[in-house]
């Protein structure tokens, strides 16, 4: 195999808790995790020339080291001892810079490519290994479904997946760093958690109220405050019939889950015609069970 096509899954955060703090400045996380059934594109080969060729469709995402996919390949090739080259093209529709985690899912998309294309024979283990040297979602992105998320995010619990639903999901014109929302989170002055564990029940239960109840995220108190217009959009999809809207990851975007096709997709026109979103979609839950075949092709 000497190329390969892939598909790169966004998520949201279903519940995002921050329990505590490490010394390196890290911190300590409980979210349940989401994949979404809206992603990037990476077409991937392998070249003669000893180097690393990255474009995108974005002219503002880069494609040198400060890319998560470059990193990947570099980490990969030095690793392996790799000489060819690798040429990538990186087609993105997730929302950059937006609390969907969709630099991590490329680099996951990245590490999973290489292994085929060069046949490392390494296991997903091994991948997720790889992949939490490169940045904390990133061994979610490569389990991908629904789990418990734990650790800095590189502990895993695989959950039973989301039951049927509808996921609109709207990022307003602005860009949040992660950096930024965790260094101005205050633990001390934190009222309230998400209950992850009721959460987790619920999805055992395959109850979506009880999901939807639960929905919570800690750094909402950091990122709203900042960019009031996130609240706007989790009203306006709570106006229209969503069993609740929350702020998925770090911000900005927000994304409202709905029981009803038609209420999602009135959601989704009104969102647009009020233009108070720069991205929508309307999506549906990536059913880990039901895509066993999915090789990410």
């Amino acid at each position: 195999m000497d190329q390969i096509q892939l598909k790169a899954y966004g998520k949201v955060n279903l519940g995002l808790d921050v329990i505590g703090k490490r010394p390196n400045g890290y911190h300590d996380v409980r979210m349940i995790m989401q994949t979404v059934q809206l992603f990037d594109r990476l077409y991937m080969k392998k070249i003669k020339e000893d180097e690393i060729r990255l474009t995108t469709n974005l002219s503002y995402v880069p494609c040198n080291e400060q890319n998560l996919v470059y990193k990947a390949i570099a980490l990969l090739r030095k690793e392996f001892q790799i000489k060819e080259g690798v040429e990538v093209f990186l087609e993105k529709h997730i929302p950059v810079s937006a609390g969907m985690a969709g630099g991590s899912t490329d680099c996951g998309a990245t590490l999973y490519g290489l292994n085929r294309i060069f046949s490392l024979g390494l296991n997903t283990k091994q991948l997720m290994e790889y992949g939490v040297k490169l940045g904390a979602d990133v061994p979610y992105c490569i389990l991908r479904g629904t789990a418990l998320s734990e650790g800095i995010g590189e502990v895993l619990t695989r959950l039973p997946s989301m039951p049927k639903c509808y996921i609109l999901i709207a990022k307003p014109s602005i860009s949040v760093s992660t950096k930024f929302v965790y260094e101005h989170l205050d633990l001390e002055r934190i009222e309230e958690h998400p209950d992850i564990d009721g959460m987790v029940q619920a999805l055992k239960e395959q109850d979506l109220e009880g999901i939807t109840s639960r929905m919570a995220n800690v750094l909402e108190t950091v990122t709203i405050p900042h960019h009031p217009s996130i609240a706007q959009i989790k009203e306006q999809m709570l106006r229209t019939g969503a069993m609740n809207a929350l702020m998925s990851g770090s911000g900005p975007t927000v994304f409202g889950i709905y029981n009803d096709l038609e209420k999602a997709k009135n959601a989704l026109y009104h969102i647009r015609k009020i233009r108070i979103a720069k991205q929508s979609y309307l999506v549906e839950p990536f059913n880990i069970q039901k895509n066993k075949k999915e090789k990410r092709q």
